[in-house]
């Protein structure tokens, strides 16, 4: 199977900051509100946010699409306070809070799924629905050798550009930044916040990630009210190589809620 090229970055975006309790926010806002379909809010990575612009752009052809960046990370300014995985979620509804928007989607990749469900969570009456693309921490990595050993095993999958578009967001976070979150995300665990959901949701699992499993999917799905789970192409980080996976799904889901 050829290795696809690197997707383009979208040209046009619309950069905001908003002022929360925890620091200063950025978001990029792709696309146009339409009527009946809900918003999608999109919580960046684990340190980088970037990578998720052409899988924005691809939710952006059918509604408007926020992508966040949390504290002290890619564009947003200092925390003004420690966060932990809860603290990042009230992040987020503080934001919704601040720029009024309501019945969104949330959306999380990576570790930014630990994020979204906390927020579904924490307030079910802004956000209508939560999406989990390869969410984290499987139970059976959720010790932090364990957790590098099969980010480096991952690491291994074809994915033309994408180390380059990490490099100024990993240097931004430093090394205490990078361990900070490490540590908060191993300790917060998923399926407990997926439990107490009352919203819909959905996973989303690459079939060559190395940091997930269908056995996980399938106990996450077993744990909430109403969710499901699809697979999807790719290794962990799917959205930059295959940045249109999610859009059908995602888009299921913004009507079924809408």
């Amino acid at each position: 199977m050829p290795i696809p090229t690197p997707p383009q970055l979208p040209r046009e975006m619309v950069l905001r900051y908003t002022d929360v309790a925890e620091g200063r926010i950025r978001t990029r806002v792709l696309g146009r509100r339409q009527e009946g379909v809900p918003p999608v809010v999109v919580v960046q990575g684990m340190t980088v946010s970037d990578y998720l612009l052409p899988a924005c752009a691809a939710l952006g052809s059918w509604t408007e699409v926020h992508l966040l960046d949390l504290p002290g990370y890619a564009g947003s300014g200092e925390p003004t306070r420690r966060l932990d995985v809860r603290g990042y979620a009230e992040t987020v509804v503080h934001w919704l809070e601040a720029v009024g928007l309501d019945r969104v989607v949330v959306a999380g990749h990576s570790s930014g799924t630990q994020v979204a469900a906390w927020a579904g969570v924490l307030d079910p009456g802004r956000v209508a629905a939560v999406a989990l693309a390869s969410p984290t921490v499987d139970p059976r990595l959720r010790s932090l050798p364990k957790l590098l050993f099969y980010w480096r095993l991952d690491a291994r999958a074809p994915s033309p550009g994408l180390e380059a578009n990490h490099a100024p967001e990993w240097k931004r976070a430093g090394p205490r930044g990078v361990v900070h979150l490490l540590r908060v995300h191993v300790a917060d665990r998923l399926e407990d916040q997926v439990a107490r959901l009352s919203v819909p949701m959905l996973a989303l699992r690459a079939e060559e990630d190395r940091l997930t499993t269908d056995r996980w999917m399938e106990e996450l799905v077993a744990v909430a009210k109403d969710g499901e789970w699809v697979k999807v192409p790719g290794a962990h980080a799917f959205v930059w190589l295959y940045p249109q996976a999610w859009s059908a799904p995602l888009r299921r889901l913004a009507e079924r809620v809408g």
